[in-house]
């Protein structure tokens, strides 16, 4: 392990980050507009990555160190979902309303959510709420792929056969292979009800003829699995000192591992709820929502938005950590719907889930980037040194976030011009403009209750109720049935060929993972393959 960990501001790294950022902007922006959705930016980051190390030039020939790779791979990671998601999805939503007026409005506070976002992730990772030790399998997948490449032999050769498996199966048979290898990773519980929850979706009206969707029963068991996980986790960082002595025994080495104590868990909580807020001040003075709405609306707005951007990236952010699939733009619709309840007008709406949106992703795709990194160095074996390459991480997700921010500010034009807008800012556009339902108020209650009763059973660890809400808001039958055939074969081979079985899956599914994801983002860009359908 090196004494002294790469930093991201060293004039070569700098540098080449800057570049490869441009390429993740690229790549984000095309993605987004042309099929909806930025696949895995980690893997897609790592790929890169590894193939940049192996030009032959001289002044390339430092980044076949890992951390040096990791730290490109963060780089384009953040320019790839911040262009994308966090700021592209955003704007185009005030531009399919016809408020011009309120782009560059929209733009700034997306990307001081984004900012904010960035900073919290870095903050909370590795705390009792997102510890490093739970799957982030994306990440895993990521870390997996850059060792391979560096050292071949065994490991190099099962991450090769799963890769080849992942092409075939996403190309050829449509068969979601990263779905499988997340289920060989993750948790068996929570990925169970994912599969479930896809399974029920997907079937629901060849079993019961009726589409749950219409019913908004995902949105609703959403809401109220996202409201318990919220108690859950404010129960978890304000326990009593003798609840903690209690539990020192059974917790000791988990504890000692953890380099996020509860105190910074909720310090970091607090402080991002008073920027969130302060920011969303800023985007309503700016966007002249004020002249649209009374003084105690105007104040409920604000406090509003920043409750939604804050739930919206823990919820992400605790779909991503078990199943590495999170259901961001769903959430973001959530609060969209909430707020037409609430009776806000329709450019305080817009305004409102371009907020949340943009609030949600980094807090999935940068915990794949930190779980990449913390596998690179060593597991947290050596704090100090994990620390310090963190933090050098979180300023690499920062040089991809002020590229996509130059880029997006250029360019983003050129595409709202051609029409090539993101398909679900259609969809947050099309909910605006139908505006509220009394029967839709009572669905999102009604549905709620289950939602809720799901995620109190499973508790915080398992988050069985959020698991099976993200499960029920993406439209992906296939993928549920590969979730859970992939859980069978992993408990099959437990039973069998024990911890090694295990081990071997483990490598397999980062294979399954990287391969699916390299096609996925192939045949997007090329325009020869779909997406998944998300709401």
């Amino acid at each position: 392990m090196p004494n002294k960990h790469p930093s991201a501001f060293e004039p070569k790294i700098l540098i080449i980050n800057i570049v490869v950022s441009l390429l993740g902007v690229i790549i984000g922006l095309e993605l987004i507009s042309r099929l909806g959705i930025t696949t895995n930016t980690s893997i897609i980051g790592a790929l890169i990555a590894i193939l940049v190390a192996r030009i032959p030039l001289t002044f390339l020939r430092d980044f076949s160190n890992l951390h040096k790779q990791n730290l490109m791979q963060t780089a384009i990671s953040s320019a790839t979902f911040t262009a994308g998601n966090a700021l592209f999805l955003p704007i185009a939503v005030p531009w399919l309303l016809n408020r011009v007026d309120l782009i560059w409005p929209m733009f700034m506070g997306a990307t001081l959510a984004c900012c904010v976002s960035m900073t919290l992730v870095y903050r909370l990772f590795d705390s009792r709420v997102f510890p490093a030790k739970n799957p982030w399998p994306p990440g895993i997948a990521t870390a997996e792929t850059l060792i391979a490449a560096a050292k071949k032999g065994k490991r190099a050769l099962l991450l090769g056969y799963g890769a080849v498996a992942g092409v075939v199966s996403q190309y050829f048979f449509k068969i979601p292979a990263d779905i499988a290898g997340i289920a060989w990773i993750g948790n068996v519980w929570a990925l169970t009800m994912f599969g479930v929850g896809l399974v029920v979706r997907g079937y629901s009206t060849q079993l019961i003829g009726v589409d749950i969707n219409t019913y908004y029963l995902p949105h609703g068991m959403m809401i109220g699995a996202g409201l318990v996980a919220l108690i859950q986790i404010i129960l978890l960082i304000s326990k009593k000192e003798k609840k903690k002595e209690r539990e020192e025994g059974r917790k000791k080495e988990e504890r000692l591992a953890l380099t996020r104590s509860e105190k910074e868990f909720g310090s970091g909580l607090s402080k991002s709820l008073i920027v969130y807020t302060l920011i969303a001040m800023l985007l309503a003075v700016f966007g002249g929502l004020y002249s649209d709405m009374s003084l105690p609306m105007f104040i409920l707005w604000i406090l509003f938005a920043a409750f939604a951007a804050m739930i919206s990236q823990l919820i992400v952010g605790l779909s991503a950590m078990h199943a590495g699939w999170f259901p961001a733009f769903a959430v973001a619709l959530i609060f969209l719907v909430i707020g037409i309840l609430i009776g806000f007008p329709a450019p305080a709406l817009g305004l409102l889930v371009g907020f949340s949106a943009a609030a949600g992703p980094a807090f999935a795709d940068m915990g794949y980037d930190l779980k990449t990194g913390w596998i690179l160095r060593g597991r947290g074996k050596d704090k100090s040194f994990e620390l310090e390459g963190r933090k050098q991480q979180y300023f690499a997700e920062l040089t991809g976030l002020v590229v996509a921010v130059a880029i997006v500010a250029l360019f983003a034009r050129y595409y709202l011009l051609q029409d090539l807008v993101p398909p679900v800012a259609r969809v947050y556009a099309l909910t605006i403009e139908r505006g509220a339902s009394p029967k839709i108020a009572m669905y999102l209650l009604l549905w709620a209750i289950p939602g809720g009763v799901i995620q109190a059973v499973g508790g915080p660890n398992r988050q069985l109720g959020i698991l099976f809400s993200t499960g029920l808001l993406i439209m992906n039958p296939l993928a549920g049935v590969t979730c859970l055939v992939a859980i069978g074969i992993r408990l099959l081979v437990k039973h069998v060929y024990k911890e090694e079985g295990e081990k071997t899956l483990y490598i397999l599914a980062a294979g399954l993972i990287a391969g699916s994801a390299l096609t996925s983002f192939v045949t997007s860009t090329l325009g020869l393959g779909g997406g998944r359908k998300i709401l």
